[in-house]
C-alpha cells in the first residue's frame, strides 16, 4: 500500500495508528498538497487537514514544512534509482536494458501521485538541501548506467559518465514531455521510440573485446 493509499484509509481524524503507519499517513498527505500546490503555497495547516489529524500530531512526526518535503524526497528518489537499477539488472541483453532503463523513468512520470513533480519539478532547487538530493538521483541513476556501459565497452569511467548522463538526461527529459503532452502517444510505444534512439547510439561503441556490438 503506498503513501496516499494509506492517507485515504486512514483519512478519519482521531483514528489512533501506530506511528510507522500514521507517518507514511502523513507522508501521502504531504505528497498530495505539495504536488498540486507546491512547496511555497503549501501549510502545514493544509496537510495536517488533508490528513484528517491535529497540527500538534503532524509536529510530533515533522518539526516543519521542509522536513516533511525532504522526507518525501529521500524516498521517491531512492524509489527511482531502484527502479533503474532493477532495469540494469533485468536482462544482460543491452539492447532490453536500454529498452527497460528508458521505461523506468516512463514508469515514474507516469505515478499517479505525482512524485516526480518533487525532484523533477520542485519550485525549491534554491534550498541546499533539495538541491544535494535531486543531485543525488541525477548521480546516482547515471553511475548505475555508467557501471554497464563501462564493463561493457572498456571505455574510461569518464567517458561512460558522460554517456551514462546522457542517457538518464535523455529518459527523464521525454519521459516528462510525453507526460505533459497529455500521452498522446501510447506508452509502449513511446518508450520504444526513444529506445530506438538511444540503442542507435549507444551500440556505435563495440562490446569489449567484440568488434562490433551484438544485436
Amino acid at each position: 500500500m503506498t503513501a496516499i493509499e494509506q492517507t485515504e484509509a486512514a483519512r478519519p481524524r482521531g483514528t489512533r495508528l501506530p506511528r510507522r503507519a500514521r507517518r507514511n499517513q502523513l507522508l501521502g498527505a504531504a505528497q498530495e498538497v505539495f504536488v498540486a500546490q507546491g512547496y511555497h503555497a503549501a501549510a502545514m495547516d493544509d496537510i495536517a487537514e488533508r490528513a484528517g489529524v491535529s497540527k500538534p500530531v503532524l509536529y510530533q512526526h515533522f518539526p516543519g514544512k521542509l522536513d516533511l518535503y525532504l522526507a518525501l524526497l529521500d524516498q521517491h528518489c531512492e524509489a527511482l534509482i531502484q527502479s533503474v537499477r532493477n532495469a540494469l539488472a533485468s536482462t544482460t541483453d543491452n539492447k532490453q536494458r536500454v529498452r527497460a532503463t528508458m521505461d523506468a523513468y516512463f514508469a515514474y512520470v507516469e505515478d499517479d501521485g505525482g512524485a516526480f513533480r518533487l525532484v523533477f519539478e520542485s519550485d525549491l532547487t534554491n534550498e541546499p538541501a533539495v538541491r544535494e538530493r535531486v543531485d543525488k538521483v541525477t548521480n546516482e541513476c547515471a553511475e548505475a548506467i555508467c557501471d554497464v556501459i563501462a564493463e561493457d565497452t572498456g571505455l574510461s569511467r569518464a567517458e561512460s559518465m558522460l554517456l551514462a548522463s546522457g542517457l538518464g538526461g535523455l529518459a527523464q527529459v521525454v519521459a516528462r514531455a510525453w507526460l505533459h503532452s497529455d500521452r498522446s502517444v501510447p506508452r509502449d510505444e513511446a518508450v520504444q521510440l526513444l529506445a530506438s534512439l538511444a540503442w542507435r547510439g549507444i551500440a556505435g561503441f563495440p562490446l569489449h573485446g567484440n568488434e562490433q556490438q551484438q544485436h
